[in-house]
């Protein structure tokens, strides 16, 4: 087989339609656009959601509840993610990001208390669950807020 032997599957090219070039092409007159109205227009397009001039839906719905801009947003890592670790070592959010248990950060990182603990860990974070440290500290690791 050479280059040149090779052809497309039948049905994978298509032509494209070629519209308003006169009624015997089948796409002439009105091009496949109807009669009149907004769309039939040129540069007749609508941005998504727009209904017309009525309310739209996300408009007529309430709002609800409340957000807090403030509120600190934590990166969760469970005690038992931190198996991964040697025994010994020290656990920061740079650890953990290189680790790949935690993305960047930003917020700071939370332990939570989910999972077995066996090695001996000295743990620097922003927060931890009461039960975490309970964990941590059970084994005969150290726990530090940043």
């Amino acid at each position: 087989m050479k280059l040149n032997d090779l052809t497309a599957v039948p049905g994978a090219r298509k032509e494209t339609k070629r519209i308003g070039r006169g009624i015997g092409s089948g796409q002439g007159k009105t091009a496949g656009k109807g009669s009149k109205g907004q769309k039939a227009r040129s540069g007749g397009s609508i941005r998504p959601g727009f209904e017309g001039g009525q309310m739209p839906l996300q408009r007529r719905l309430p709002k609800r509840g409340f957000v807090n801009k403030f509120a600190k947003v934590y990166e969760t890592v469970n005690v038992g993610l931190l198996e991964k670790f040697e025994d010994g070592a020290e656990v920061d959010a740079e650890a953990l990001s290189k680790a790949g248990l935690a993305d960047a950060c930003n917020g700071g990182v939370k332990i939570l208390g989910d999972g077995k603990l066996t090695k001996k860990l000295t743990v620097k974070a922003n927060a931890f669950s009461a039960s975490a440290k309970e964990k941590i500290e059970a084994v005969g690791g150290k726990t530090e807020v940043i």
